[in-house]
């Protein structure tokens, strides 16, 4: 299903991107986006996992990018961020013995498969420091 979480990163990483030199706190990079810092730092770790920022602790603590910004593509994020976008399904099972009931999981797996690959398409041809030239 689709939710917030790639805005979310995409958010954290663009404030990462404009100040590059500091260690931003989960505090500031929240206020930012008006959510609660627990929502950075879950999104932070999986940014970790992934080699893409530092963190460290303490009073001057916090995270910044480790990875330079022209190397991370829109796609990338995504893909972090989602395996794939789904539109969902209906949460009862079809009728088998209905002619569109039998068919309708399969044809919505392809319609939703051609969605990420178009998605996937246009997210690989923008840079993070090409969309945060926009700030």
């Amino acid at each position: 299903m689709i939710s917030g979480k790639f805005a979310i990163t995409l958010h954290i990483l663009t404030l990462l991107t404009k100040f590059p030199e500091e260690y931003l706190s989960s505090e500031f990079l929240a206020s930012s986006m008006n959510i609660n810092p627990v929502l950075v730092r879950k999104e932070i770790a999986n940014l970790k996992k992934h080699n893409i920022v530092e963190s460290r602790e303490g009073k001057y603590g916090g995270s910044r990018l480790c990875k330079a910004t022209d190397a991370i593509t829109l796609d990338d994020i995504f893909k972090i961020t989602f395996e794939s976008v789904t539109l969902g399904y209906c949460k009862n099972d079809p009728n088998p013995d209905c002619p569109v009931g039998k068919n309708i999981n399969k044809n919505l797996d392809k319609l939703y498969s051609n969605i990420n690959s178009n998605i996937s398409q246009k997210l690989c041809e923008i840079s993070l420091l090409e969309f945060t030239e926009e700030f």
